[in-house]
């Protein structure tokens, strides 16, 4: 009889954190990798102390969850996550970065304030946990970043410049940190969703022509829904990924292959 064969998906002892766990992508992605045996440490700038829903999700899959609300587009804010994340109470396998926000506007009108405010969360945010997280991933040999990129990674997107901006940022930052510590252990990847069914593209489908736009592209024939990303989340968050490095994946039911 030949020996068991380790599970390469299972997270079990493993310590996850997840940037915008409260609802939607981050909430599926931090359900699914309890669901794999992570603990996990969810961040969000409104998330409860107690009671929240993803804490719910996550400690009826037998794992712990821990609390943090932090508001990303605060640089200190980040900067204090960051090193309490990097200090002796967190040993972090697992970094999600998928915390992010859109503001909506017209080019030749779109204002400072909301490009700033965009770069801040889905960029610089980005690069702040991934540098101080990532440092210690490298002390000991090995880790996981995982960033949430999206469809304008690869395209321009319609009235959401500082968003475009923000998220070809990401694919190129995964691939900038990939080429550094890929030969140090660490595995950094990206997920890009496609059409997903969450609060972020409300304001989409609640314009009859661009929802029939979209769904007309869609080769799946459909919205994606926030558990679709599961999946993709635990196989690079898992050693089944271990030579997957730089990585942008889609996950957009064929957009791009249309």
């Amino acid at each position: 009889m030949s020996p068991s064969v380790p599970n390469p998906f299972d997270l079990t002892g493993r310590l996850a954190v997840v940037t915008g766990c409260r609802r939607g992508i981050g909430m599926a992605m931090a359900e699914a990798l309890a669901g794999a045996g992570a603990d996990i440490i969810g961040v969000s700038a409104a998330l409860e102390d107690t009671g929240s829903e993803i804490a719910e999700r996550v400690e009826r899959q037998g794992r712990s969850f821990t609390p943090y609300r932090a508001d990303l587009s605060d640089r200190g804010a980040v900067r204090e996550l960051a090193a309490w994340l990097s200090g002796p109470a967190c040993t972090v396998d697992i970094l999600v970065n998928n915390a992010g926000t859109i503001r909506r506007a017209p080019a030749e009108v779109h204002t400072d304030e909301d490009w700033d405010h965009v770069l801040e969360v889905d960029l610089s945010a980005q690069f702040v946990l991934a540098r101080d997280v990532g440092r210690g991933m490298l002390r000991r040999g090995a880790g996981k970043i995982i960033f949430t990129a999206s469809m304008l990674s690869f395209q321009g997107g319609v009235t959401v410049p500082g968003y475009a901006a923000a998220k070809s940022g990401i694919a190129g930052l995964t691939r900038a940190l990939a080429n550094e510590w890929a030969g140090r252990g660490v595995n950094v990847n990206a997920i890009a969703p496609g059409y997903i069914a969450t609060d972020n593209t409300q304001a989409l489908r609640d314009q009859p022509d661009r929802n029939r736009a979209i769904m007309e592209r869609i080769p799946a024939g459909r919205w994606g829904r926030a558990e679709d990303l599961a999946g993709v989340t635990v196989f690079l968050a898992s050693d089944a990924s271990s030579y997957v490095h730089g990585a942008v994946i889609p996950v957009d039911g064929g957009w791009l292959g249309r």
